[in-house]
C-alpha cells in the first residue's frame, strides 16, 4: 500500500542527499603550507536536493500493488523505476478546484503575479482559467528626511497599482 511507496521514496529521498553531498577539504599549516589536509562529506542546501527531488517528482513513475504486495509498474510499456526515481499510487488531487475531500482550496480568487512565470504567474496558478485585474490607490510614505535630532519627516505619496486574483 502507501507504506510501501513512501518506503520507495523515502530512501529515493535519502539517495538524493547522498549524491548531492560533496567532499570539502581545508588546508593546515605553518604560512598555509598545507602540512596537513582535513576532508569531510558536506550536505547540499536544503534548495540544491529539493530541487533534484521536484525534478524526480516531476518525472514520478505509477506503480501498483501485486498480489504478493510487491510494488509493480502500472504501465508494463514505461521502464521501471530506479532507486533514485520517485514512484506513486494514485494521482495528486487537481489543486485548481476545490475539492472538499481532499482540502483543496483551489486557486479561485487568489492573488498572481501577470508578469512570472513561475509558480506564482498568473498563467500558472490561475489552470487556464484567467485573471481579474483591479485598480486600487495606494497611500505610501516617500521622500522621507531625518532632521537632528530626533525625527523623521516623510511626504505622503499616492500611486495606483494593479492587482491580479485568479477566476
Amino acid at each position: 500500500t502507501k507504506f510501501s511507496v513512501n518506503l520507495y521514496n523515502n530512501e529515493a529521498g535519502r539517495r538524493a542527499v547522498i549524491r548531492k553531498a560533496r567532499v570539502t577539504c581545508k588546508c593546515h599549516g605553518v604560512s598555509g603550507s598545507c602540512s596537513l589536509i582535513t576532508c569531510w562529506h558536506q550536505l547540499s542546501t536544503f534548495r540544491e536536493v529539493g530541487d533534484v527531488l521536484k525534478d524526480k517528482y516531476d518525472g514520478a513513475t505509477e506503480v501498483k500493488l501485486n498480489r504478493r504486495g510487491k510494488l509493480q509498474l502500472a504501465n508494463p510499456r514505461f521502464n521501471l523505476p530506479t532507486p533514485e526515481d520517485l514512484v506513486y499510487i494514485d494521482e495528486s488531487p487537481d489543486y485548481c478546484s476545490r475539492n472538499h475531500t481532499t482540502g483543496s482550496l483551489g486557486t479561485g480568487g487568489r492573488s498572481c503575479n501577470r508578469t512570472s512565470a513561475g509558480t506564482d504567474g498568473c498563467n500558472l496558478m490561475c489552470c487556464g482559467r484567467g485573471f481579474n485585474t483591479q485598480k486600487t490607490i495606494v497611500k505610501e510614505r516617500c521622500d522621507c528626511k531625518f532632521h537632528w535630532c530626533c525625527y523623521v519627516e516623510c511626504k505622503t505619496c499616492v500611486r495606483s497599482l494593479d492587482l491580479y486574483t485568479c477566476k
